[in-house]
Parts: structure tokens; sequence; C-alpha cells
């Protein structure tokens, strides 16, 4: 059977479509590749099948690997946090502080992996209040009011 570069078309944007009902991004890079393989097609017809399915397999494949090596936005996990980036926040007291004494704070978002902290403080200050994060000291965080 020979292979006409509109077949290649029908086939990528088959492949483009179905990536709209599986949301992968996956099938994507191999309708993109068939679609690059009608393109060639195009300007040069007498290409041998075999080397046609060899494009296309070349070309989704550098595609993918592409995309999940230098273009996909990082997904950044929040466990892996430093202190620098949870100096500065704002939570909520969840249980009262007092010098000397272990409280809770809560945050909107979890920090460092978790949304519930012990903390500490050098004044009191009751549960309820706003509070803002000075320093990570070991695992637990010393805060001031809000």
């Amino acid at each position: 059977m020979e292979l006409l570069w509109w077949h290649w078309v029908v086939l990528g944007l088959a492949l483009v479509g179905a990536e709209m009902l599986v949301p992968t991004f996956f099938l994507l890079w191999f309708g993109v590749g068939a679609l690059l393989v009608g393109g060639a097609l195009a300007l040069a017809p007498d290409l041998a099948p075999s080397v046609q399915v060899l494009l296309w397999t070349a070309a989704s494949v550098a595609l993918t690997v592409l995309w999940f090596r230098y273009f996909k936005p990082r997904t950044k996990t929040q466990a892996g946090s430093s202190a620098a980036q949870i100096v500065g926040e704002v939570g909520l007291l969840t249980r009262a502080v007092a010098p000397f004494e272990r409280g809770e704070v809560r945050f909107q978002k979890p920090l460092g992996g978790s949304d519930t902290w012990t903390c500490i403080a050098d004044e009191a200050i009751a549960a309820g209040e706003r509070v803002r994060v000075l320093a990570v000291e070991g695992s637990l965080l010393k805060i001031t009011k809000n």
C-alpha cells in the first residue's frame, strides 16, 4: 500500500483530535510527527513507506523528549521549600503561643509539605490572631503578630 501525504495529515489530525479527548499531552506529539511527515511527502513525494514510518517515529520521539525534558512547565512541590520561601508567609494561629511554650499555626496553602506547623514566639499571642513567619528554627516556625 502506498502512503500518500494526505494519509499522514489525516492521521496527524486524528491523533491531535484524540489528544483533546484524552488529555495526556502525549498523543499530540505523534500527531505533530505525522503532520511533519505529511509535509515532507508534499515536498518529496517519492519517499519509501519504510522511510516515512521511520521519519514519523523519529519526529514523534524527538518531539516527546523535547517536551518532557526541556519545555514542559516544571511543577514545584512545596515539600522541597527552603526556609527563605517560608519566611514572611502569613498564617492563622490555631493554638495560642507564649514565651517558652509552643503554639500551632495554620496556613492557607501548604508550606514545606504541611499546612499546620508548630511555632514559637517571643511574646504571648492568642489563638485566632494572624501571624507572620520570622524564621525557621529546625522544625519550628518563629512567628510574630502580623
